[in-house]
Formats: C-alpha cells, structure tokens, sequence
C-alpha cells in the first residue's frame, strides 16, 4: 500500500473522529469584551483560529514575494548594487591585466564600495596607482583596503612591503616587514621580502642572522640559498677588513673573527676560501693565507687556488714548493700549477727549475702572465735572446685578441 493512500485514510479517519466529536458534544464558547461580545460552539472557534493563523502565514508569504520582486526590479537594491560591482571589478581586473593602468584605477575604485570582495579591488587598484606613479594614491587605496576588511592586515602589509620595495623606499619596507614578522613570526613569504630588502641595503650583518632560518625552511632554493651565503659572507670578509681601517684596529683579527662566524661548509667552498686569503694577503698576512690555502688544497685540488698559492709567501718557502709539488702527480699537464711552481721555485733561488717550470705552463697553455714571468726571468739570467723570442711570443698573443684595422705595409 502506498504512501499517499496511508494518508488519505489518515485524514478520513481523523475526520469521521472530529465529525463524531462535533456531533456527540458541539461544546459552548463565549467571548466577551464591554459591551461586545460572540457565542460559538468551541469546534467552530478552533476553525476560526485555524483560518486565522493561516491567513497570517499567506499575508507573510506574499510581502516576502513583494519584497523580492522590488528588489529585483529597484536599480538601487543592495543586490542590484552588488551585481553591478562585480561587472565593473571584472573590467577593471581585465584592464589590469592588460597594464592599461589609469583606466583600471578608475573602475576598480568605481566598483570597491559595493563589490562582493572589496580588498581585491582595492589591492589591485593600489598597485595600478604605483605604476602609474601615483604613490599617494597608493597608500590611500591600502588604507581603504584595511578599513575594508581589518582581518586582511597580512596580505595587505604584504603589498605595502612590495610596493615600498618598487619604490626604492627600502627602509619603509623594512619597518613595514618588522612589524609583520613580530605579529606573525612563521610568515615565510615576509621572512624571503626581509632577506631581500637586508640584500639591497647591503646589510650583510643583518642577512647572516637570517641565514639559517632560510635554509630552515628552505624558502630559497638550494641554488640560491648557497649562492647568497657565498655573497654574504663574502662581503663580510671584505667589510671586515674596511671597518679594520676605518677604527683603526687589528685588520687581521676582524677577518679572522668573519672567517670563523662562517659553517664549515662555507670554510670549505674555494671561491670563500679564495675570498678570505685574499683579505689577508691584502693585510699583509700571506703567512696565515698560506697555511688557509694548503688546507684547503689538501682537502680539493683547485686551480683558483693553487694560483693564489704560487703569489703568497709562507713560513717557510722550501716546504711551500716541496707541498705544491706534490699535486704535480695528480696534474702533471697543468698549466696553472706549473705556473704556480715556477714562481715558488724563483722565491727559493732555484733559477733553473724555475726556468723548466715556466717553460712547461707556457707550453701547456700559452697565457701572457705565464709569458711575462718567463721573459723577466731569462732576461735576468742573461738569455736576453730568448726573452726577446718569448715576449715576442706573448705580443702575438694579444696581438689575436686586437680588431681587424688596416695597418701600413712593411
């Protein structure tokens, strides 16, 4: 049996029940107010009340349907508002991505008020009034944006940050990033703008401290996050030494001091190795840089490196060229360490091994350094013909790199 035929019998037996009440004992029912008053039975009285609630219930019904109507038709409804908003946000955002600035800050201003996500068009209209160059208008459209929608205060400090930046305000961005990082600490994005506004002040102090919580959270990548601690780094070497000489303090210590903030891993990169002796060479300690060197040379072979070996003077200059002619083994061809070895073997006096040494880089690779320190040295040995044939050679060589000019004839 279906549903529907449950429920017909349902109302026909609740009517036989009510008919048989109604018949049995109609009851008696008056109302009375001053002079007023009405006598009924009590079932014709609940039928009034009946009737009367459920008049209530249509008349409701019916100005809710008035009501819709109206503001479906009313140009001025909220809804019709809105509506209108999000056509003109569409066009503005459209001519924002097309770069066609003014008229995108003039619909989406136009659209704000009554749009359905008002902090869109006003971040979108700040950065439309920063490209044109209107940065009062700029920082208006973010207040806007912020009484617009209070919750919203990281994305739009955010924003602010990124148009401070463009601006070049530097500063102002970093006083912007501060006060977001203190309010939300484990906000990335913040932490990468901090590390580049630090990178463009050249704050190199500041970015160290920041170093290790990029890499923590690997908001950089692998790539990039070595290559700024190599800049930074770097840089605070070659800070260390100019802030020696502008104290008036021990230049070496200072370096020292930069070398040793460093991780390891940094120590043992041979552009920062390079970089640090290099700092102490410049401070007339080769001494140190020597021993810095040999180091890092006895760890990975490096023909920066083993080039920087042949310029410094250690302790003890025998031991320097019987340690660099060690690597001859694993490099017998290369044309940087024979350099190398030539000049160490010259700082000990041994003119003839310096003579074979030089003369086996030049031939191994014909480089004008290696030709002039090979010219000088059989100049002062008295082979004044062969240095001539040498230098003769080197002026060849940079005789190639020259343009193509007519010259005269011989």
């Amino acid at each position: 049996m279906s549903k529907s035929y449950i429920a017909i019998l349902a109302v026909v037996l609740v009517a036989a029940l009510l008919g048989m009440a109604v018949a049995e004992d109609p009851g008696y029912l008056l109302i009375a107010w001053r002079n007023f008053s009405i006598e009924t039975s009590v079932w014709v009285g609940l039928g009034l009340l009946l009737a009367f609630w459920l008049l209530v219930l249509l008349v409701r019904a019916l100005v809710r349907v008035l009501n819709a109507s109206g503001r479906r038709i009313n140009p001025w409804s909220r809804r019709n508002l809105q509506q209108r908003a999000n056509v003109i946000a569409t066009r503005g955002l459209l001519e924002f991505a097309e770069g066609h600035w003014k008229s995108a800050l003039r619909l989406l201003k136009k659209s704000a008020p009554h749009a359905e996500l008002p902090l869109i068009n006003y971040l979108a209209a700040a950065r439309a009034a920063q490209e044109m160059g209107d940065y009062t208008e700029c920082d208006n459209l973010l207040r806007d944006a912020y009484e617009s929608t209070p919750k919203a205060d990281v994305a739009i400090a955010v924003t602010q940050a990124q148009l401070q930046m463009g601006r070049g305000q530097l500063e102002q961005a970093l006083a912007t990033l501060t006060r977001l990082r203190k309010d939300h600490p484990k906000h990335l994005y913040a932490l990468k703008l901090m590390s580049q506004v630090y990178l463009r002040l050249e704050d190199w102090g500041r970015l160290m401290e920041l170093l290790p919580e990029l890499r923590k959270h690997q908001v950089l990548s692998p790539q990039d996050q070595d290559a700024l601690e190599y800049q930074v780094h770097s840089a605070l070497l070659q800070q260390a030494g100019q802030r020696a000489a502008a104290v008036d303090a021990d230049p070496t210590s200072l370096v020292i001091a930069a070398w040793e903030q460093m991780p390891r891993r940094m120590r043992e990169d041979p552009l920062v190795v390079e970089a640090y002796c290099l700092q102490l060479r410049a401070k007339g300690r080769e001494q140190l840089a020597e021993e810095a060197l040999r180091v890092a040379l006895q760890a990975s072979y490096n023909d920066r490196l083993v080039h920087l070996y042949g310029l410094v003077q250690g302790r003890d200059p025998a031991r320097q060229l019987s340690t660099a002619e060690q690597w001859l083994q694993a490099h017998p061809n290369n044309a940087t360490l024979l350099l190398a070895l030539g000049r160490l073997a010259q700082r000990n006096s041994l003119w003839g091994k310096a003579r074979d040494y030089l003369e086996a880089s030049f031939a191994s690779k014909r480089d004008i350094q290696t030709c002039a320190e090979l010219a000088r040295l059989l100049d002062r040995m008295g082979e004044t013909q062969a240095s001539r044939d040498i230098i003769d050679d080197g002026f060849a060589l940079m005789e190639e790199s020259l343009p193509a000019l007519p010259l005269p004839s011989r």
